[in-house]
């Protein structure tokens, strides 16, 4: 049966995810995406199979009972002015509550995107907020990381493209396209734009999350001064226009032609692929991967990379099959949690630490764009990976031969990249939390290579941070360094390089206690006492054994446009170089994620090799008793420490 359903009956109460049809179909989406186009699949049944996504048009969006910030109409549908072979309706809505984008558009739970017209709602508001020349018979790119609902969002986006006078929509096969690979797409085929349909690194499925986000003609998140006006459209919006045009079969590459619209589906590694190729060195990387006395592990973690892993790292780098762990993408990540960190990608971690495990280990999210990087028994932080990176860049990656542009890391993130920026006499900028504040850096010529603490890593070869370029940037520079070693030789490994960073630069003690789903009353209160805390301190006051050097709630200039934005993270920076740094993050689908992060130098290379959570622990106690956290949240624990 082709998967095709009615608009009215995905986006009203009577959707009811079907739990059997989801775990027995999931493993199609692989391999569909490794099959010749010949051959015909069953469809990945994310929903109910009644459901049918045919003639969108007939019916009118039906408000939800359970939704009672939404309101229904009981006018019908109207017929707007359609274009070339296309009728156009326009159903009646009334806004939504709580559609305001966060740090990376907006996620919720999947419940909340399946009550009626509040995706709708959204993607029209966000073709009310962008001026018509950025779409009107433009391209548009779409995909996403195979999570749970998908291929049923995909085909309202498509419609509801094609109402709103778009040209063209490039999909990938099956829905499928990673972050890094979206803005590569946009930037090669020369779009308007695209939407990211993802989560990112939070969990999938029926009961989990799903999000939405919309990237620029430069491959870039969309800047807040069009997330605002997405907000603000979705307070007063009263239709959404939407095309009578059927589904699109996203099974099989090729065109499907409706009118003067038309939708291409294309392979989801290609593009991709392709500008990886011109980025590094493969045959320098193949030479490491295909040695015996290497071994490496690369964990999909059930996601979006799983579609590329193979390809590249086997495929065309020569890697061994079994060197890719959770490598088939599943829409709930195989009930995991994926997020490229310690606590989540703990089989990962239990492999590299085992007894005489591979000498390199990385590990990307659900959309592809963070990373984990490990060497055998040793985590190599995100702020320290940036920064080793951006150290070795010119030396071992053809991209950057002729030198960098500039280096830059998101505010809370570790000094260590600001170390390397002054060594190498780079221009250095630091942006508040969130990858669209690069952006602009990058457009004007200004930055190369930059990072995030939250497993971010990337170059301006895209607009977007890039797990799988982080990981194939470090196996060029373990290849590089060992290029001239025999079989045999003791290799330089992944641990050898970051000690020879830290005896070069010193070590940056780093640590984020992220307490995830917390009351939003209770964190917003911690937040706006420590902002009132922050406007009466001043330089010199002692803080335990720490000496206040300032405090504030960092603002940022973007230095290309001028333009400001402020309450980014209140910080508590000492005469030593310690930070405090607190922070409610806007990746999470529901509550509030506070995350706290610690920092504080070390020169001494004699201390390099302390537990960091031992060199920290009277900072990260300070932080804990400033911020009165247990008493604001209750919270006697981190979710997450990394």
């Amino acid at each position: 049966m082709a998967l095709s359903v009615r608009l009215h009956s995905l986006l009203s109460s009577n959707f009811k995810p079907n739990q059997q049809s989801f775990s027995s179909s999931s493993s199609f989406l692989y391999a569909s995406l490794h099959t010749p186009i010949q051959s015909s699949f069953p469809p990945l049944l994310t929903a109910s199979p009644q459901l049918h996504f045919r003639t969108l048009h007939a019916l009118p969006i039906k408000a939800s009972s359970s939704s009672p910030s939404s309101s229904s109409s009981s006018s019908s549908p109207a017929t707007v002015a359609g274009t070339e072979g296309i009728k156009i309706n326009s159903i009646p809505t009334k806004p939504i509550e709580g559609q305001k984008t966060g740090t990376s558009g907006l996620r919720k739970k999947v419940k909340v995107f399946i009550q009626e017209n509040y995706l709708g709602n959204w993607i029209q508001a966000l073709f009310n907020s962008l001026p018509p020349a950025d779409y009107e018979n433009g391209v548009l790119v779409l995909g996403g990381d195979g999570r749970y609902f998908n291929r049923e969002a995909a085909q309202i986006i498509i419609k509801i493209a094609a109402g709103n006078g778009v040209g063209k929509i490039l999909v990938g096969k099956e829905g499928i396209l990673s972050t890094p690979a979206v803005s590569a797409v946009i930037r090669k085929r020369k779009a308007n734009g695209g939407f990211i349909m993802s989560a990112s690194h939070n969990p999938g499925g029926p009961d989990y999350d799903w999000g939405i986000k919309f990237n620029y003609s430069s491959g870039q998140p969309a800047p807040e001064s069009i997330t605002d006006k997405i907000y603000g459209n979705t307070l007063s919006i009263s239709e959404i226009k939407i095309a009578d045009i059927a589904d699109v079969d996203l099974s099989r590459l090729g065109v499907t032609k409706f009118g003067n619209f038309s939708v291409e589906v294309i392979d989801p590694v290609s593009d991709y692929l392709e500008l990886l190729e011109s980025v590094f060195d493969f045959q320098l990387i193949k030479s490491l991967v295909s040695r015996s006395d290497f071994r490496f592990i690369f964990d999909a973690m059930h996601a979006v990379t799983g579609a590329y892993a193979k390809p590249i790292f086997v495929d065309k780098l020569g890697g061994n099959p079994d060197s890719i762990s959770n490598g088939v993408p599943l829409e709930d990540f195989g009930h995991g949690h994926p997020d490229p960190n310690l606590t989540y990608a703990k089989d990962l971690v239990n492999i590299m630490y085992g007894e005489n495990g591979p000498d390199f280990g990385a590990a990307s999210d659900g959309d592809g764009d963070r990373n984990m990087i490990l060497g055998r028994g040793f985590f190599v932080t995100p702020s320290d990976s940036v920064a080793i990176i951006a150290a070795n860049a010119q030396e071992a990656i053809p991209y950057f031969r002729s030198g960098a542009k500039g280096l830059a890391r998101s505010m809370p993130t570790s000094g260590a990249l600001d170390r390397v920026a002054e060594k190498l006499r780079l221009p250095f900028f630091e942006v508040p939390t969130g990858w669209k504040f690069f952006g602009n850096l990058m457009d004007a010529g200004k930055l190369s290579v930059c990072g995030e603490e939250s497993f971010g890593t990337g170059s301006d070869h895209i607009r977007e941070k890039d797990g799988i370029w982080a990981v194939l940037a470090w196996l060029s520079i373990i290849a590089y360094r060992n290029k001239d070693k025999k079989p045999g030789e003791k290799l330089i490994s992944v641990s050898d390089l970051v000690k020879e960073h830290w005896a070069t630069y010193g070590r940056n003690f780093f640590s984020r206690y992220d307490y995830e789903e917390c009351e939003s009353e209770g964190a917003n209160n911690m937040i706006n006492y420590l902002r009132d805390l922050i406007s009466k301190s001043k330089p010199g006051e002692k803080y335990g054994n720490y000496v206040l050097q300032f405090a504030d709630d960092f603002t940022y200039t973007d230095p290309v446009d001028g333009s400001v934005v402020s309450k980014q993270g209140v910080r508590f920076v000492f005469t030593d170089g310690s930070r405090i740094i607190y922070r409610l993050s806007g990746t999470g689908s529901a509550g509030a994620t506070i995350r706290v992060y610690i920092e504080q130098f070390e020169p001494d290379a004699s201390k390099h090799d302390v537990d960091a959570q031992t060199a920290l622990k009277p900072l990260i106690d300070l932080a804990l008793s400033v911020s009165k956290l247990k008493d604001f949240t209750g919270r006697e624990k981190p979710t997450v420490i990394t």
